[in-house]
């Protein structure tokens, strides 16, 4: 049998942390949905010392992240549902996302219940180069929002979810004549990672002010916590994902800690409390 076929049968028997290692291919999200924890790009290495710094620097941090993560006995297969009615379409409004391991389907379940109704959505996942693209494709096939890897220039429009590209480069959310745009720029790691969520909450919360809902899912750290509560002191309103279904109870917490999250939801309850939310905006 292949790795993924291998997880599948794994996982609800022996419930281990998995983290995989995979060449650029979108079956990596297959592993993902399979139960494993993580992904690292496989490097390309013609040196001893090469590999020995992929594991130093990369593996062992992702094998240490998952040591830690929580794995369910039975994974949960959930049909997406009728999105919820968005009312609000007279108002400027944008929604920010902000994830990291565990973050591919969380992102997934949040977004499968989502209408194209909806304001326009702008995304950071912390991921390789190159598998943003296909991650972003993965998910416009299954969802009913248009998702896309993002470009500078970009418009953050209704009904569209802008994922920012992983390397070496930060998403910005910025206005252009009264319309909300994104700006990918390259920049230097913040809290260890590029493009980061605190980098992207902190341009919301400068831009969009009172007509942002910021969202911060499961994830190893605390990025993406400063740029919430940025988000929140703003008049942004903010959603955190709950212990009990985080893979990583990191990011959520330390907002939580913070003051940032407003309301703290079951993964599951994130889509209908964002209608709610911007209902009432």
């Amino acid at each position: 049998m292949n790795g993924i076929d291998f997880l599948r049968k794994l996982i609800p028997q022996y419930p281990l942390p998995v983290v995989v290692i995979s060449s650029l291919s979108d079956k990596v999200f297959d592993a993902m949905n399979a139960g494993a924890v993580d992904f690292v790009a496989k490097p390309a290495v013609s040196e001893r010392r090469q590999l020995e710094s992929f594991i130093r620097n990369e593996l062992l941090v992702k094998i240490k992240i998952a040591s830690t993560a929580k794995i369910s006995r039975i994974k949960q297969q959930v049909m997406a549902q009728e999105p919820e009615k968005f009312t609000a379409h007279e108002k400027n409004l944008v929604i920010a996302i902000g994830a990291s391991t565990g973050g591919t389907e969380a992102i997934f379940a949040v977004m499968k219940d989502y209408g194209a109704d909806l304001p326009g959505i702008v995304v950071v996942q912390h991921m390789p180069p190159g598998f943003t693209e296909m991650y972003a494709k993965r998910l416009d096939n299954q969802c009913r929002v248009r998702v896309k890897e993002a470009r500078t220039g970009d418009r953050v429009l209704p009904g569209t979810v802008l994922i920012a590209p992983g390397g070496d480069k930060h998403m910005h959310l910025v206005k252009v004549n009264g319309m909300y745009q994104v700006e990918v720029k390259a920049g230097p790691k913040v809290n260890g990672h590029c493009p980061s969520v605190d980098v992207l909450f902190e341009s919301v919360a400068k831009v969009a002010g009172p007509n942002a809902l910021g969202i911060i899912l499961t994830g190893m750290g605390g990025d993406g916590a400063k740029g919430l509560l940025a988000m929140r002191k703003a008049g942004a309103r903010t959603i955190g994902q709950d212990e009990s279904t985080c893979v990583v109870y990191g990011m959520p917490k330390v907002a939580y800690d913070l003051g940032a999250v407003e309301f703290q939801e079951k993964l599951s309850n994130i889509a209908k409390k964002t209608y709610y939310v911007l209902n009432t905006m």
